[in-house]
């Protein structure tokens, strides 16, 4: 595939996010503009951002139209103060790529995700980590929230790093972050 350069009807979605400071975020949860229409934007479940056909291969141009999605209840948005244009986003907008494990200033275990569009995240109250099961193939689909109802799929690496430090409590495997516990999944059952 090619590589996308901005195009047309991209031009306002690019201005607005170049107006945050530095890696800051735009306040895009306080944007209600008026205007609204749907822009052929996808972001694949492999964390791929493709626009009319063509994956955008221009890592800062996906991490600038990330800082501008904000999830709504009918649908995935970039937002700007004069417009928002909806896209489609086939399972989580982001992929939580590396994991850091440490402990933070209360000597508690620390999960720090890093995602492919450049956020850091800590596991903790505020950015929980789920585990769903994929009814069609049983397998976990784990997910950690990014910001504002956004979430990114824990990629299958990073899970099984997860995995590798969980322990059993009560039956159910988990790990800690931040004073919180998450479970990811049962305990296997002793084998005799």
């Amino acid at each position: 595939m090619t590589e996308l350069d901005a195009k047309p009807g991209l031009d306002g979605v690019i201005a607005a996010a170049k107006q945050a400071p530095g890696r800051g975020l735009p306040p895009v949860h306080l944007w209600n503009p008026a205007h609204s229409g749907e822009i052929d934007i996808v972001i694949t479940a492999d964390g791929r951002w493709v626009h009319e056909g063509a994956t955008i291969n221009r890592a800062p141009l996906v991490r600038l139209f990330s800082t501008v999605l904000r999830r709504d209840p009918d649908g995935y948005w970039l937002v700007t103060p004069v417009e928002k244009m909806k896209i489609t986003v086939e399972d989580a907008p982001f992929i939580a790529t590396a994991l850091d494990a440490g402990v933070d200033a209360k000597g508690r275990p620390l999960l720090r995700f890093s995602t492919n569009v450049g956020d850091e995240v800590e596991a903790g109250p505020d950015h929980l980590i789920r585990v769903e099961i994929d009814p069609a193939t049983q397998e976990p689909r784990p997910y950690l929230h990014v910001r504002r109802g956004l979430e990114a799929l824990i990629s299958r690496p990073v899970f099984y790093e997860l995995v590798e430090m969980a322990v059993e409590r009560d039956g159910t495997l988990g790990v800690e972050s931040a004073g919180a516990w998450f479970p990811i999944g049962p305990a296997e059952a002793p084998v005799s």
